[in-house]
């Protein structure tokens, strides 16, 4: 196939070669954005009488055939192309004419493929922060269920202070939440429009690189074209925010997997969301929170690939940028993937109120809740903290809970003991008593509800 660039060389290339250098296979995913802006530069060649308008007319009538066929199955990729803005010109071209030959004026594939995924990626943003929404509205629901239901919290993944599960699943609501904001955040300084920057230095014609811009729904432009064709910051900083994201799924992922496992017994996950052995017939395995966990290296893996092939390359475009497209759709694809399977396994999972329970009361967590008690009774908090220690070693010695035991067995350690001990030591009273704004009372837990589905 006689390629658009020969001239300079006859643009014969081995096969090997082609295949090497084609990136059709994985950049056709972009045709809608490679036609959307062609139409856009189409206009804008006619706004400026670079071409005519009829020829501009003829051009994006053209496109917009060539994009409905692709979407309806008439006009299959050619693989034998280059890549997607190769494909789309020629069979533009092929259809056209002469007139067709038209549309590359004032443009260059380098500033052509920069804005293409610029416009590609921000579509993906939108998408993914729908799905995360979606995630978030999933375990905000949850969390109004069990939001008095008690259970450990931890530090060192030692039992420490009564929580509510409720509470726990706030935690990575909020943690969400800030992902949202970066992917807000990467969208805004994304969306600045490269196109008429073309090969890097720039054209001779006469161009409106505003209006194509605001035409595609870009806040501005590329303000030097050398970085305009050359940068990817972008796609590292989406990325990146997509590693952030995937690592607090991949946390909560390790908690679920921690939590189903018979030694915690903490949740129930939906046999939609795990599968079995295929051995062992008494297995319910959570592959599907593993699956996540092991897909959050990928993406780590896929951000340090790109920034490694970035590191050294010199002004401007370099061939080496084709690297970015596999690392940063894979990274979209993977993350869209996990937020759907995670939603659908938050909304069917069921906690065991009572296991938790169980585990709260063993932990003698309230232990520090004991050493208050006599603070506020008048003695110095290390000696308070002292008895209450002592009081937990001999709860262990005797197989027992800090609840249990007598006020006679109480007062053999301080008579500042008194009935209404054993209120403040409830695991209830110690998780209402947490009254403090973003603590984890009931009424702490409604209001960050509350806060999070405003945000959303």
């Amino acid at each position: 196939m006689a390629k658009m660039w020969a001239g300079r060389t006859d643009g014969k290339t081995e096969k090997i070669a082609d295949d090497f250098n084609s990136s059709i296979r994985f950049d056709s995913r972009m045709y809608r954005q490679d036609i959307t802006g062609s139409m856009a530069h189409a206009a804008m060649l006619a706004a400026q009488k670079i071409i005519t308008k009829e020829d501009a007319d003829t051009l994006i009538a053209g496109l917009e055939q060539i994009l409905e066929d692709i979407e309806n199955g008439k006009l299959p990729m050619d693989m034998e192309c280059e890549d997607i803005h190769m494909f789309v010109e020629q069979v533009l071209t092929q259809r056209l004419g002469d007139v067709g030959k038209k549309l590359h004026t004032a443009r260059s594939r380098n500033d052509q493929v920069a804005l293409d995924i610029r416009m590609y990626l921000r579509d993906e943003i939108d998408e993914i922060s729908a799905l995360t929404k979606e995630l978030i509205a999933a375990i905000t629901e949850k969390a109004e269920a069990y939001a008095d239901a008690i259970m450990p919290g931890y530090t060192h993944l030692q039992r420490a202070q009564p929580v509510t599960f409720g509470h726990y699943l706030m935690a990575y609501a909020m943690m969400l939440l800030r992902d949202l904001d970066r992917l807000a955040d990467t969208r805004k300084r994304m969306n600045q429009s490269p196109i008429g920057c073309c090969a890097l230095a720039g054209t001779t014609y006469d161009t409106d690189r505003h209006f194509e811009a605001a035409k595609l729904g870009f806040d501005g432009i590329c303000r030097n074209s050398l970085d305009g064709v050359s940068d990817r910051d972008f796609c590292v900083e989406l990325m990146s925010t997509i590693s952030i994201l995937m690592m607090h799924l991949s946390r909560f992922s390790e908690e679920i997997i921690l939590w189903s496992s018979w030694e915690f017994k903490f949740v129930e996950l939906s046999d939609a969301y795990t599968t079995g052995s295929s051995i062992m017939p008494q297995k319910k395995n959570p592959d599907m929170a593993e699956l996540v966990r092991g897909k959050t290296g990928r993406v780590y893996g896929n951000l340090m690939a790109l920034l490694t092939t970035l590191k050294g390359l010199p002004l401007a475009y370099n061939k080496d940028m084709q690297e970015d497209k596999e690392a940063v759709f894979d990274t979209c694809d993977t993350v869209k993937m996990c937020l759907q399977v995670f939603a659908g396994m938050i909304a069917t999972m069921t906690a065991n109120r009572e296991n938790m329970l169980l585990a709260a009361q063993k932990g003698f967590i309230n232990a520090t809740d004991l050493a208050d008690y006599l603070v506020k009774k008048g003695m110095p908090f290390r000696s308070a903290y002292k008895i209450s220690g002592q009081l937990v070693a001999l709860c262990i010695e005797k197989n027992t809970v800090l609840e249990n035991l007598s006020m006679d067995t109480y007062k053999t350690f301080s008579e500042l003991f008194e009935e209404d001990l054993y209120q403040e030591i409830s695991l209830k009273t110690c998780v209402e008593k947490r009254i403090s704004e973003g603590g984890t009372s009931v009424a702490s837990v409604k209001a960050q509800i509350a806060y999070v589905k405003e945000c959303l």
